[in-house]
């Protein structure tokens, strides 16, 4: 079964409030699920790639046909350019997201996965609704905590 997973990050101030926004679709089940979460206080990057994390974390079983269209190249090119593989080897040095990459890595394991990238704004209809989401969560009165991020930029 093949799933559609968009993902999108906001941030407003790099860094500042941010939110990811994030659709999956099962067309061959008309299925659609939206999710979204607001920080207050974070990174653009990391709102992409902790869109990723969440979207593959929410899928129960493994060893899905799995595609992630993603207007974020620091997040594609990671994986499609091999740059994960040299941060492994590394052990991450001097690697930013390092506490994300991680929790990623055991996740692409799990499924096929095949990312994507696409040019945001340009008026693809996911990834506008995606960013739709990311933003609207940014500006949510309820923000999450991005306890990784705050914890380094305070020290």
């Amino acid at each position: 079964m093949k799933i559609e997973i968009y993902t999108d990050g906001a941030c407003s101030g790099n860094p500042g409030k941010g939110g990811y926004g994030i659709i999956m679709k099962v067309t061959k089940k008309n299925y659609e699920k939206k999710f979204s979460e607001g920080f207050r206080l974070t990174t653009n990057n990391r709102m992409e790639l902790l869109a990723v994390i969440i979207a593959l974390e929410k899928l129960t079983t493994p060893q899905e046909d799995v595609h992630i269209y993603t207007d974020s190249k620091y997040v594609s090119e990671a994986i499609n350019q091999k740059w994960i593989v040299g941060w492994i080897k590394k052990n991450f040095k001097n690697v930013k997201n390092e506490d994300l990459w991680r929790r990623l890595i055991p996740l692409l394991r799990l499924h096929k996965i095949q990312f994507h990238w696409i040019k945001g704004h340009a008026g693809h209809p996911d990834n506008e609704r995606c960013d739709q989401l990311a933003v609207k969560a940014a500006q949510s009165p309820d923000l999450s905590i991005d306890h990784t991020f705050e914890r380094l930029k305070t020290s």
